[in-house]
């Protein structure tokens, strides 16, 4: 590679970063959003054909934000949860949610939240025919950083799995 050549390379390879930190610096550009701030962590797992067994679906909010419980304190506050639709050869039960913790905002410590932040994992009590499944779901959420909250997202995962 010519030196020009490389020097060209290495310039378009470093213009993201350039742009980011040039963003990073201006506090008057708007801040980056990610298009999800949960992400889910699929993971073939494997069951007993015909018994009552437990899946787990392992979830991730990014750094700096939170999603409110299954369960928020509040009725205003909109709850994280899974919708599933059926799949033929299993019967689900009902999804059991972990605690939350809980969480106050420095500007009224005496409020506390109850959310999920960094990893957490949910779990799903199946009973299945032998064979390959795949469980479609939603995660519906509302993600909170420190100052604001954003409108409700809408996560799809599936739940992969073989009973033997």
């Amino acid at each position: 590679m010519t030196g020009l050549k490389a020097f060209c390379v290495g310039l378009l390879a470093a213009l993201p970063a350039a742009a980011l930190a040039a963003q990073i610096g201006n506090l008057d550009a708007p801040a980056v959003k990610p298009k999800s701030y949960v992400v889910y962590a699929a993971e073939e797992q494997s069951v007993t054909a015909g018994k009552r067994s437990v899946l787990e679906l392992h979830f991730r909010v990014l750094d700096g934000y939170h999603v409110n419980s299954h369960a928020p304190k509040s009725e205003l506050l909109i709850p994280t949860r899974i919708e599933l639709q059926q799949a033929t050869g299993v019967r689900a039960e009902t999804m059991e949610y972990p605690a939350g913790t809980s969480y106050s905002f420095s500007f009224d410590p005496t409020e506390k939240l109850d959310v999920y932040s960094g990893a957490f994992t949910m779990r799903l009590p199946v009973v299945a025919e032998a064979g390959a499944h795949t469980i479609d779901g939603t995660l519906r959420y509302q993600a909170c950083d420190h100052a604001a909250c954003y409108p409700p997202k809408s996560l799809p995962i599936q739940v992969i799995f073989t009973a033997k």
